[in-house]
């Protein structure tokens, strides 16, 4: 079954090619249907399409607020009315358990209602200035950025799509959409609900394809004003690295490696059962997910005993029936998972649970990966160092919270990391000394539409959600009133007469 394509300029259309590719069920290894696999010159059709649109007819710029609130609020309707259909599509499409996938597209409701919300709110600044050229005016005022161009990956399909797509339009930019290769159905069917809602043409635009093609020409386009990419750290640098030739706008939400400190004084239990969301959630498929556990050192053997018993119980199996896990993305992705399993075995870390393929009953043809912990690890593993992206979780240990804050820090990423204790003084002074855009204490992976959610280092650039995510996707003018016009007498009639 081949599903609609691209879209552009608000009319569905295959590639150019001709050619189309095979979406996967990860949990059979079965193909789901097919879809376009755009080339450059498909590509190109969007940006232009999103270009008229923003400098040409401009009907979604310069829509008044209140159209362009009720718009919003018709797309998170939209995307409310099918959340069963949806949640059905990403869950065999990414292979999440369904009450997840229920939970992304809850938060994708609430996505676009909250940027709704901003549209109207207050902005802009005013500056009071010297009088050396008379009495003057200063302002500033924020302008839509214009062709944005937007890649996401195939963890959070629809939910990513939602943080980039929502702020963008709020403010008033045209966009040219890319998901991932491996999971574009829901994207699909979102742009299903904005074309039933009629935007202007040109306004937003799907292109389906490889990241090498379609997504490489989305970074290079000098057309583009704006490219916003959430995925690997690699593949970031190499969009920045293409973006360069007209100096575009540039956001990266990239890779972490990500710390989960554990005093001996915290809540065990609840230590255990959120160290268990912080690797286990989503299959581990989570860039900001806590893969390296801390442990103050007295504890440690407990705590390592109490996580295998909790990691042994897990199930797994079709995601679409709830499982508490599912399979990974794709086979690509689970043999990469299962080499970094036999990289930690071979540096020496003891492989405590997991650490294998899980092939029991109907799981036989997918791509599950048992949950997996590595004890006694030390950080010059690559296990402890390098993102692996799945159900793989390293533990350390220390004896001083100057060591715990040293090897939660020694990492070249920093997007997220957590600490447990009951000192809450201690709990802010760790968060203070993380080097990490995100963080949590005694509890790991919660976030919010309302607060910016963005790395250091190399865990990318910019933020995405909450007002700085709004802000993201505009520019700032400087606007200067002078309200004394007039002869200035900086120069005399015979030269300067200062």
């Amino acid at each position: 079954m081949k599903v609609k394509g691209n879209y552009i300029n608000g009319e569905w259309t295959g590639a150019s090619s001709g050619k189309w590719r095979s979406v996967i069920n990860p949990a059979t290894g079965q193909e789901i249907c097919q879809i376009c696999d755009s080339t450059k010159e498909d590509v190109r059709k969007a940006i232009d399409a999103a270009k008229r649109s923003f400098y040409e007819t401009r009907e979604w710029r310069d829509l008044c607020p209140r159209e362009r609130v009720d718009f919003m609020l018709r797309i998170a309707d939209g995307i409310a009315a099918k959340k069963d259909e949806l949640a059905i599509l990403e869950s065999r499409n990414n292979g999440k358990p369904l009450r997840e996938a229920e939970n992304d597209v809850t938060d994708a409701v609430h996505c676009f209602r909250y940027y709704a919300g901003i549209i109207s709110k207050p902005s802009g600044e005013v500056y009071r200035v010297n009088k050396d050229f008379g009495e003057m005016h200063s302002y500033t005022v924020r302008e839509p950025i214009g062709v944005c161009a937007q890649i996401t990956p195939w963890n959070y399909p629809l939910l990513m799509a939602a943080w980039k797509i929502a702020p963008a339009l709020a403010a008033g930019n045209s966009i040219v959409f890319k998901p991932s290769s491996n999971t574009p159905l829901s994207s699909v069917r979102l742009f299903e609900i904005l074309d039933e809602l009629k935007l202007p043409k040109g306004t937003v635009n799907l292109v389906l394809g490889s990241g090498n093609v379609a997504g490489q020409e989305m970074a290079e386009n000098p057309d583009v004003d704006m490219i916003s990419f959430t995925g690997s750290t690699p593949v970031g640098q190499s969009i920045a690295h293409a973006a360069v030739g007209n100096l575009k706008r540039v956001g990266l939400e990239l890779g972490g490696k990500s710390p989960n400190i554990i005093f001996a004084d915290a809540d065990f239990e609840g230590a255990v059962e959120w160290a268990m969301i912080g690797i286990f959630f989503n299959q581990g498929e989570v860039c900001s997910a806590g893969s390296r556990i801390i442990i103050e050192k007295s504890i440690k053997d407990k705590f390592v005993k109490r996580l295998a018993e909790r990691a042994n119980a897990i199930t797994l199996g079709d995601p679409v029936k709830n499982p508490d896990m599912g399979p990974l993305v794709s086979e690509e992705h689970m043999n990469t998972v299962l080499e970094y399993i036999e990289i930690g075995k071979q540096e020496g870390a003891k492989c405590v649970c997991g650490g294998e393929r899980y092939v029991e009953g109907d799981c036989a043809d997918g791509y599950f990966v048992r949950p997996t912990i590595f004890d006694d690890c030390t950080p010059d593993m690559r296990i402890v160092k390098e993102e692996i992206f799945g159900p793989v979780v390293t533990v350390q240990t220390f004896e001083t919270e100057e060591e715990a804050v040293a090897l939660a820090n020694d990492t070249s990423y920093g997007l997220a990391g957590a600490v447990f204790t009951a000192d809450g003084a201690r709990g802010l002074r760790i968060v203070n000394e993380i080097r990490a855009g995100i963080t949590w204490i005694n509890c790991y992976n919660p976030t919010f539409n309302e607060a910016p959610w963005g790395g250091y280092k190399l865990s990318g650039i910019g933020r995405e959600l909450g007002v700085h995510g709004f802000e993201e996707y505009q520019e700032i003018k400087q606007v200067n009133i002078n309200l004394t016009p007039g002869k200035l007498g900086w120069y005399g009639e015979g030269g300067a007469n200062r």
